[in-house]
């Protein structure tokens, strides 16, 4: 069975906001390397939509272009019953969230990355994350969403 591997971004108050953080290079590089190292990355619809930002993005320091060409070229999984995918290397899984992952972890191949916090709740409710990994921010936002 496939791996998947759960990371999120987080403060010291628990916050996973993506907005409220501070990630710097060395955030960047981890978070392409951790990336690059899976088959795919699989993402809800609201995680998909804030990450669509780096397919189009510019005029970014050249540290963060690593990252922005790891996510571009990383085949990625859409969980959502609302949106289509327009190319980038993504294909949408349909019906039961949890049913169509357990079925991806089935198939032959490597390690899956995941992200974003509602789909990793109900995976993580079910049983079929294997590694969790939380890159801590050493600052408190105050705020949510929470994990």
């Amino acid at each position: 069975m496939r791996p998947l591997r759960y990371s999120i971004n987080v403060s010291l108050d628990g916050c996973v906001d993506h907005m409220a953080g501070n990630p710097d290079e060395a955030t960047h590089h981890h978070a392409a390397q951790n990336i690059a190292g899976a088959d795919a990355i699989i993402l809800g619809r609201t995680t998909f939509e804030l990450m669509e930002f780096w397919r189009t993005a510019t005029d970014l320091p050249p540290w963060m272009l690593p990252f922005q060409e790891t996510m571009n070229a990383a085949k990625k999984y859409l969980v959502s019953s609302t949106r289509e995918p327009d190319g980038w290397n993504t294909e949408v899984l349909s019906g039961d969230p949890v049913e169509a992952i357990r079925r991806l972890k089935e198939q032959p191949g490597g390690p899956l990355a995941l992200g974003g916090v509602t789909l990793p709740r109900a995976l993580a409710d079910a049983g079929l994350i294997d590694e969790y990994e939380f890159v801590v921010f050493p600052t408190v936002v105050g705020h949510g969403p929470w994990l």
